[in-house]
């Protein structure tokens, strides 16, 4: 088989692999969509709960590290537009030894039912905070109120969402005819604190032309950031840079009164320093996407390794709150067979497969580090241990407390009712 031709997307190289390839549509070469799409999320991840693993809360009051470790996270999608031949639906990611896999994954998928339990839902009562920006203060217009017993009744503040942050995840059940996937519910390996994705990957099944790249790219360093209470009551939120970030993204959230009750007022802050919060933020997101996002001052840039939360945030819930930083990564594209030279040479793609790269850490507003890294180790830690393989199911979709909190989209279609499926 030939070799793919092969897009790493940084900064301004990205922008040119996809005007080349406008270039050629606008001269009317016929391109085919590829019968198989592949996705990988390649994240790593630190601090609070980082691998399912919450540190005691006598590590966090005494001022330990907590987090413990950096973990590696790698999510796998197969979706095609063929039907699995001769029998059920079959494909397996083969990797080098290096990755500690052994020789392959399945790529499997199956639909869940709703757990016990999991579709009693209580939509959440009181109001959020909503605050964005850099800054010992809070900018004008802070903060915007949303009462849930109005977004209830369909009363939702205008100006809230905007489509800037597109959510792509590549190919999902959804968007395909036949379906696969890793981690899931056949296969209980963890990714090793040795594991190496470079090198040659290989997947191959009964419902996919047979599709081979190879990685220059490993999981990307983990983070490690600190907060520190100013005089001003504004927190000094700083980090580690990483040498392959394209651009760092924060939020926050916290409640007076975390207690057995849900609390009746909530706060949610975002260093954006406009007021956007869209989903596509806490996925893995393309280099183009966040050089964009830059500019418009939704995502902060790769050079930048502070930001200050505003006073009035931690003002709003001064028990507890907690946070996470991402670091966005590069992209990898690979598609075969590779776009002919011939403008009126038909291109008919076979597949492609995109490699997303991402790096986060959750940390306590004005509390330690709970990267468990320090200082050259930060900026240098590549390593460790992944969380048990994620089991869909249906999740409430509220904010009584800190688990299942995805979003402030999330949030607020908690506060219109149902469950949400993954």
């Amino acid at each position: 088989m030939r070799n793919p031709i092969t897009f790493v997307l940084l900064g301004g190289v990205a922008g040119a692999a996809s005007i080349t390839v406008s270039a050629f549509g606008q001269q009317g070469q016929t391109v085919t969509p590829p019968k198989a799409r592949y996705a990988m999320d390649v994240g790593t991840s630190s601090g609070f709960g980082a691998g399912g693993r919450a540190p005691s809360l006598g590590s966090i009051l005494g001022g330990g590290g907590g987090g413990g470790s950096v973990v590696h996270e790698l999510r796998l999608r197969l979706g095609s537009t063929l039907p699995p031949a001769g029998g059920a639906a079959k494909a397996d990611h083969f990797f080098q030894p290096a990755a500690g896999l052994g020789p392959s994954v399945p790529l499997h998928w199956e639909r869940q039912g709703t757990a016990p339990g999991e579709a009693e839902y209580q939509r959440p009562k009181g109001k959020l905070l909503i605050y964005w920006g850099c800054g010992e203060r809070a900018g004008p217009g802070q903060p915007v109120v949303i009462d849930f017993a109005r977004i209830a009744a369909g009363q939702v503040p205008p100006g809230l969402f905007s489509t800037n942050v597109p959510v792509d995840r590549g190919p999902m059940p959804t968007n395909s005819k036949t379906y696969g996937e890793w981690p899931n519910v056949t296969s209980s390996k963890q990714v090793t604190a040795q594991s190496s994705l470079i090198g040659e990957h290989r997947i191959a099944g009964t419902y996919s032309p047979e599709i081979k790249f190879a990685l220059t790219q490993d999981y990307m360093p983990g983070l490690s950031a600190r907060s520190v209470i100013a005089p001003s009551g504004a927190v000094n939120l700083s980090w580690n840079g990483i040498a392959n970030a394209t651009g760092y993204y924060a939020w926050a959230f916290g409640a007076k009164g975390m207690g057995e009750r849900a609390p009746e007022e909530m706060v949610w802050w975002t260093s954006s320093a406009a007021k956007e919060f869209g989903g596509g933020l806490w996925d893995w997101l393309p280099p183009e996407t966040v050089r964009r996002l830059i500019v418009s001052k939704v995502v902060m840039p790769p050079s930048q390794t502070s930001c200050i939360v505003p006073a009035e945030v931690r003002q709003a819930a001064p028990e507890f709150m907690m946070g996470n930083l991402f670091a966005y990564g590069p992209e990898a594209n690979f598609v075969y067979p590779p776009r002919p030279a011939n403008p009126r040479t038909p291109w008919n793609q076979e597949w492609t497969a995109r490699v997303r790269y991402r790096s986060n850490t959750s940390f306590l507003v004005g509390g330690p580090d709970l990267s468990g890294l320090g200082g050259d180790e930060a900026a240098s830690a590549d390593s460790g241990s992944s969380a048990e393989p994620p089991k869909k199911k249906c999740k409430k979709r509220g904010l009584g407390g800190l688990g299942g909190l995805g979003g402030l989209g999330g949030a607020i279609g908690g506060a219109l009712g149902g469950n949400k499926c993954e």
